[in-house]
């Protein structure tokens, strides 16, 4: 018995499509960042980019659990001393798509790997995404909100 390791450019990509409205952003990044792993497949390669094309529409439809909206904070560094935050809810109405954006990026891999996956992941804050000739599937995430 040999171990199956898929190659390169041999997996075929699906396109799927979410709709996030009212789904717990962090219970919904999660199996995103499963699919763009491609952990969902039994021919789950660890180093070989095998997950799916992702289009999640109405992203400033998410919402967090408790207090999150005004505790939760996002910090990045400018390159001047100190750092600039913001809290979830002020980000929301700026970038909504930048939520849902951050949390799969901190779930995915931290390499070159990672930065592919990242890129197909296709993200929009209204209910319209330019993706309809990929034909994506719509499908059930994080139902369990």
């Amino acid at each position: 018995m040999t171990t199956y390791m898929a190659k390169p450019g041999t997996v075929e990509q699906r396109w799927l499509l979410v709709d996030a409205t009212d789904k717990v952003v962090g219970r919904l990044a999660s199996e995103i960042a499963v699919i763009l792993m491609g952990k969902h497949r039994p021919t789950y390669t660890p180093h070989v980019d095998t997950g799916d094309f992702v289009v999640v529409v109405n992203c400033e439809k998410v919402r967090f659990t408790g207090k999150k909206w005004d505790q939760k904070q996002y910090a990045w560094y400018t390159g001047y001393p100190g750092q600039k935050t913001i809290n979830a809810a002020d980000r929301l109405a700026r970038h909504p798509e930048l939520i849902l954006r951050e949390a799969v990026r901190r779930m995915l891999p931290k390499n070159k790997l990672g930065t592919a996956m990242l890129a197909k992941l296709k993200l929009y804050a209204g209910p319209d995404h330019p993706h309809q000739a990929q034909q994506p599937e719509l499908t059930e995430l994080a139902s369990l909100a």
